[in-house]
C-alpha cells in the first residue's frame, strides 16, 4: 500500500514547532488517485483512443477506495501505474 512510501516534506520557512516530530502519512488512496492522473496528465490523452473508456476504470477504482473503510480497499491492479496491486492484510484468529 502506498502508507509505507516515505512522503516528500516540504520545509516551512517558520519551520516546525518545538517537539513536532510528526511524520506526513500518504493517504491509503493515493495511489488509485495517481492512477487517474496518468490518464490526464498527458494533454493529449483525450485524443488517444476513447477517452470515456481510459478514464472511468481509474476513477472508478479511485472512487471506491474513497468510500471504503480501512482494509476494504479493492484490491484490482492498477491501470497505468506500474505498482503491485494491493493487498488485504488477512488476521487469522
Amino acid at each position: 500500500m502506498s502508507e509505507t512510501r516515505p512522503v516528500p516534506r516540504r520545509e516551512s520557512p517558520w519551520g516546525r514547532p518545538e517537539g513536532d516530530h510528526r511524520e506526513p502519512k500518504a493517504h491509503r488512496c493515493n495511489d488509485r488517485a495517481e492512477d487517474v492522473i496518468q490518464v490526464t496528465e498527458n494533454p493529449l490523452a483525450c485524443f488517444e483512443g476513447n477517452p470515456f473508456k481510459t478514464v472511468p476504470g481509474p476513477f472508478k477504482l479511485f472512487w471506491q477506495c474513497m468510500r471504503s473503510k480501512p482494509g476494504e480497499e479493492s484490491t484490482e491492479p492498477f491501470t497505468y501505474l506500474q505498482l503491485d496491486p494491493p493487498t488485504r492484510e488477512v488476521k487469522l484468529e
